[in-house]
């Protein structure tokens, strides 16, 4: 009986028109290729079978199967309040929802209320939606911490995709945000700029406080000095209009010249104060924000943004799932990943003294 060849990855660069390195570079989670370009050299290495040396390697001493055996079924958690409005929470969802289903299994979503914390009402959520005879769960960023808590207390696999408290017993897989932060404003340092606003909420979550606290010690690195609360904007509730017009009296009195967003709704109220009044981005202000894609598709600029991996991070949390279900007694492990920055057209060189 002939021995079936071992495929490489020139066979598969040629099958899909691709050179060696960017399949290798799609293999290994690396960046600097599109999503559609990397799902399509992932599904054909699953379908012949290709694996690299360190899939091989982790798989033999991880004791991790190659190929699935029976579906399994896996829920993936989000903040009610959230919901599927943003853009992060849907990529995490969809990279998650693919690379299960290329493994043979599926995954529902179930929406935490907020208020899980009050007695009772955690237990009858979660026999409600059958969280005891799931495989495991993925718990998604912003949910209350006081209820994240009773999750990550649950006795399935849990895998955490969020910061970890302190002594967490819980696997968890993030894109390092304190790292891109400081990308982020070292950025706009870099061009010229002393006078940034941050703006977005620093005290929701973990990542939150982790944002701000990055972006202060960025400034305290350049040897740089900044009103604390009063430079800043911190809330981003409330109409619109009203919103502006706080924006409108911040700038005025302290005259920034460039922002950092820290979230999506940063983002969008920031942008949409300067057209309500007039200003240019980035003519009047350099804008730099923090999320993985625009807001306001065919609206916003190419918004100068850290390059946050947050398909990857989907990829690399369900591979952490399978492991911890072949591994229950070893070590949790907290992964960060890592991405770079994209310059957009929204920061301008400044001379130092603006």
């Amino acid at each position: 009986m002939p021995i079936k060849k071992k495929i490489t990855l020139k066979q598969l660069a040629d099958e899909l028109g691709l050179t060696v390195h960017t399949v290798s570079k799609a293999l290994r989670g690396l960046p600097g290729m599109s999503e559609h370009t990397r799902n399509e050299v992932r599904l054909l290495a699953d379908k012949l079978g290709y694996h690299t040396k360190e899939q091989e390697r982790s798989q033999l001493f991880e004791n991790t199967p190659l190929y699935a055996g029976a579906g399994r079924r896996f829920i993936f958690l989000i903040a009610a309040d959230q919901g599927l409005k943003s853009e992060l929470h849907r990529i995490l969802l969809e990279s998650v929802q693919q690379r299960l289903a290329e493994a043979g299994h599926a995954v529902e979503v179930v929406f935490v209320p907020d208020d899980l914390w009050q007695p009772g009402r955690f237990k009858s959520w979660r026999d409600r939606n059958n969280l005891k005879y799931a495989d495991g769960i993925f718990i998604s960023p912003v949910i209350p911490e006081a209820v994240e808590a009773r999750l990550i207390g649950l006795p399935m696999p849990r895998i955490l995709l969020h910061f970890p408290p302190p002594g967490a017993g819980v696997d968890s897989v993030i894109w390092n945000v304190y790292d891109a932060m400081q990308q982020a404003t070292r950025h706009l340092i870099a061009m010229g700029h002393r006078r940034i606003m941050y703006i977005g909420d620093i005290r929701r979550s973990r990542g939150y406080r982790m944002r701000w606290q990055a972006f202060n010690t960025a400034i305290d690195e350049a040897g740089m000095s900044l009103p604390l609360d009063e430079f800043h904007i911190f809330e981003l509730d409330g109409p619109q209009d009203k919103w502006t017009g706080r924006w409108q009296e911040k700038i005025s009195r302290y005259a920034p010249t460039a922002f950092v967003c820290a979230s999506q709704d940063a983002l969008t109220r920031t942008y949409l104060a300067c057209q309500i009044t007039g200003h240019t981005i980035p003519g009047d202000f350099s804008l730099i924000g923090l999320e993985p894609e625009a807001v306001l598709p065919g609206i916003l600029p190419d918004i100068a943004r850290p390059t946050l991996p947050v398909t990857e991070t989907g990829y690399r949390a369900v591979d952490r799932m399978l492991w911890r279900i072949a591994n229950p007694a070893l070590p949790y492990e907290q992964i960060m990943l890592q991405g770079g920055l994209h310059g957009g057209t929204t920061v301008r060189k400044v001379l130092p003294f603006t």
